[in-house]
């Protein structure tokens, strides 16, 4: 069984020598990596490969090719070639991100930024948050991912040598002897992705990230398509959160007009009325886009602006705020609509939480992920 340290040689030889005509490798190896930073023990011991499905590739591609199909400003991204007396588009599925982009603006946000692709992106994910946009949107983001899905069909045939291809073709969960991630559908057809990949990916998660965005940018300096710079500003932009979190927040004050509590995980403040928190990506939306309801706590607005802003906490804090964590889920217990979709966002990014204390489970759960990233990608800056 190959080693991590192949599996590392592997991503470089990938990004850096493999021939590309366009820029799917670079992005189906960036989902590959964005995927295991969101599941990153699914391969921690054992060589079972993990089953990753193709729409939870597809769904980071539409994030990442999202500022490159502006209508108005096209940013090429592979060499257009002819077929027959028609020349092929860049990217097979561009006409379908187009529409996506012109839809969501059109519906929702009025003029776009170039972080939506990623803030769309944790928006439907979660079928609580899902379900609040209009029915055609929601068809335009399905064909959408549709195109994708056929997309990444060329990278991963053609990932790696004629000697040490990386992937095998992909097949349904249900055939597969594979990890799968939490929730995914036995139907779904999934990539296998062999666990010293994984594992090698996890490790060496930022550098992989920076390698993918560099590669990426000078492949489209190349195209002639943008100037590096310009093309490292479109592939990092982060989101801020487009859209208020009505539904969460009018769940919350209710509980709190029950003489329902939190208190700051960061500070320790009660909270006890409506105007006395902000609702808080836990892990800011500006490193990993999690609108997920276990992320969205009541904290002390004047530390969440002055002091944690969109920092992550040092694992230190994270230790000492994990009651105060538990205790909070808890409390999102005692409203049935916020319980449920705890539940829900909860099986959907950790799976079944076994045991009697869900709360407690939930806290350290939460609390190891939030560490995962911050020490993958983001060493030196916590708060």
């Amino acid at each position: 069984m190959p080693s991590e340290a192949t599996g590392e040689q592997l991503l470089a030889t990938i990004l850096k020598h493999d021939s590309k005509t366009t820029s799917y490798k670079f992005a189906l190896l960036r989902a590959l990596n964005d995927v295991v930073l969101g599941y990153p023990d699914l391969a921690l011991t054992g060589e079972l490969p993990v089953a990753v499905p193709l729409v939870r590739l597809a769904e980071w591609w539409l994030a990442y090719y999202w500022s490159f199909a502006d209508p108005a400003q096209p940013v090429l991204q592979g060499r257009p070639a002819q077929r027959g007396e028609a020349q092929r588009q860049d990217m097979s599925f561009r006409p379908a991100l187009a529409l996506l982009r012109s839809a969501w603006q059109r519906l929702v946000v009025g003029p776009g930024r170039a972080g939506d692709g990623y803030f769309l992106l944790t928006e439907m994910r979660s079928p609580r948050r899902r379900g609040q946009y209009p029915a055609e949107l929601l068809s335009t983001y399905d064909q959408a991912r549709k195109a994708a899905v056929a997309a990444l069909a060329m990278p991963i045939r053609h990932a790696g040598t004629h000697e040490q291809s990386v992937f095998t073709a992909p097949i349904r969960l249900r055939d597969a002897v594979a990890t799968a991630l939490p929730g995914t559908d036995p139907n779904e057809k999934c990539l296998l992705v062999p666990a010293y990949l994984w594992r090698a990916s996890h490790r060496l998660s930022l550098y992989v990230e920076a390698l993918c965005v560099h590669e990426w940018s000078l492949f489209t300096e190349q195209l002639g398509a943008a100037p590096r710079g310009e093309a490292y500003a479109l592939l990092t932009a982060r989101p801020d959160n487009r859209q208020a979190l009505t539904w969460e927040r009018n769940h919350v004050n209710v509980l709190l007009m029950e003489q329902h509590h939190f208190v700051c995980p960061w500070t320790g403040k009660l909270i006890t009325r409506p105007d006395e928190y902000d609702l808080d990506h836990l892990l800011p939306l500006s490193f990993y886009p999690v609108n997920e309801l276990w992320n969205l706590l009541p904290v002390d607005p004047a530390f969440n602006k002055h002091v944690k802003r969109a920092r992550l906490p040092s694992l230190e804090r994270l230790a000492a705020a994990r009651s105060c964590l538990a205790a909070s889920y808890g409390t999102y217990g005692h409203s049935n609509a916020l319980g449920l979709a705890l539940q829900q966002d909860v099986a959907l990014r950790f799976g079944p939480l076994a045991g009697g204390d869900f709360p407690a489970q939930l806290a350290a759960r939460a609390a190891a992920f939030i560490d995962d990233v911050a020490t993958a990608r983001l060493a030196g800056q916590r708060f």
